[in-house]
């Protein structure tokens, strides 16, 4: 019997481009853990690409890149966990998807009539809450096995810099390896 799940982890998110993404993700999540136990009180957000990473947010560049440079250094010496975010868009689409999921299972042959649909709201509810509770460590699974990596093997930062993008302060991580 094929094991799709060996077949995905071992070929897809083992190619370079997806690998490497990954690891920049799982940085980009350590650096913004770093950053908010220096400014609890200030929003931040990242994304990250094949050459990096970007952090928005109100903080100074030269933290920024402080936060990135020992993010590293702890994720190379184990601190494999650091590479998951509680607020990692991953959750947010994880969340959407069973909620979503939920609300159409249950509305599946309702009916045409709006009363039909309105009996099943109280079901469909239910269930979208369900689908949110059992989200959170679904998130959390996929983050630290398909959408980031805490094992960031030759990866290095090669230099970090100020930016904007639009109205908001930004900084550019750029890796390589």
């Amino acid at each position: 019997m094929v094991n799709w799940g060996i077949i995905f982890k071992e070929t897809i998110l083992q190619q370079p481009l997806v690998y490497r993404v990954r690891r920049n993700h799982g940085l980009e999540h350590a650096t913004l853990h770093l950053l908010a136990r220096k400014y609890p009180r200030t929003s931040m957000a990242g994304h990250s690409d094949l050459s990096g990473f970007w952090i928005l947010g109100d903080v100074p560049t030269e933290d920024v890149g402080a936060a990135a440079v020992e993010a590293l250094l702890r994720m190379k010496a184990g601190e494999t966990n650091l590479a998951v975010h509680p607020n990692c868009g991953t959750n947010l689409a994880t969340t959407g998807f069973l909620a979503s999921l939920a609300g159409f299972l249950v509305m599946l042959g309702a009916g045409r009539r709006l009363r039909d649909k309105l009996e099943r709201l109280p079901a469909a509810i239910s269930l979208a809450t369900l689908a949110v509770f059992l989200a959170r460590p679904l998130g959390y699974f996929f983050q630290a096995n398909v959408t980031a990596s805490g094992e960031p093997g030759t990866l290095e930062i090669v230099e970090v810099r100020p930016a904007k993008r639009g109205w908001m302060r930004a900084h550019r991580v750029v890796t390589r390896g």
